[in-house]
């Protein structure tokens, strides 16, 4: 078996370089929700987001609520739907509260903009999202942040299929300690 990394074409992104943003990214939030008197809700987005939330979380200086919620819309392909599900629910209770809604890569915008009408739903005072990846060049929904949220980007993404860092495709490349373009071979024929 190949090694994950001769899949790769190019690393946008290393290890000291995602750490060092991910730090930079918490203490803004640490920050800017000090003066919150209930603890945010950190929600990740399932199950891409789950190091970044993980990184995210232990750099925040302030107590956080950590839940999950999954919204599907890619499937096994390289391109979202345009039409995101919740699939799997919130634990907690976030009426009232301010949800930082946690994504590995915001790209058309379609599920973060489903996402923050369903936390608006439940309840949710206001969101802000975090998201580790940002595609603007893709956005085809633009989306509104609820009550005093605000948007944290830690990279802007060129318009590449990536992988690493929990992005995935077809459920692998999660582990890659960093974000990089998969080789158009191991995403074309649906097989790494």
């Amino acid at each position: 078996m190949k090694s994950l990394d001769s899949h790769i074409e190019t690393v946008l992104w290393t290890p000291d370089q995602i750490t060092s943003r991910v730090s930079d990214l918490a203490t803004e939030i640490s920050a800017d929700l000090s003066h919150l008197t209930d603890p945010p809700v950190l929600v990740g987005v399932a199950t891409g987001a789950f190091l970044f939330l993980a990184d995210l979380a232990r750099h925040i200086r302030l107590p956080v609520a950590v839940d999950f919620i999954r919204a599907e819309s890619y499937g096994s392909g390289t391109e979202s739907n345009g039409c995101p599900k919740v699939s799997s629910d919130l634990k907690l209770d976030v009426n009232g509260r301010h949800v930082v809604l946690v994504e590995d890569i915001v790209d058309t915008g379609s599920t973060v903009s489903r996402l923050i009408e369903y936390l608006e739903s439940k309840g949710a005072s206001s969101v802000s999202v975090a998201t580790f990846l940002d595609k603007p060049s893709r956005r085809k929904v633009q989306f509104e942040l609820l009550g005093n949220g605000k948007f944290y980007r830690g990279f802007e993404c060129p318009d590449h299929f990536v992988v690493g860092y929990g992005m995935d495709f077809a459920e692998l490349y999660r582990n890659l300690p960093y974000v990089g373009v998969l080789k158009p071979e191991h995403y074309k024929c649906q097989s790494p």
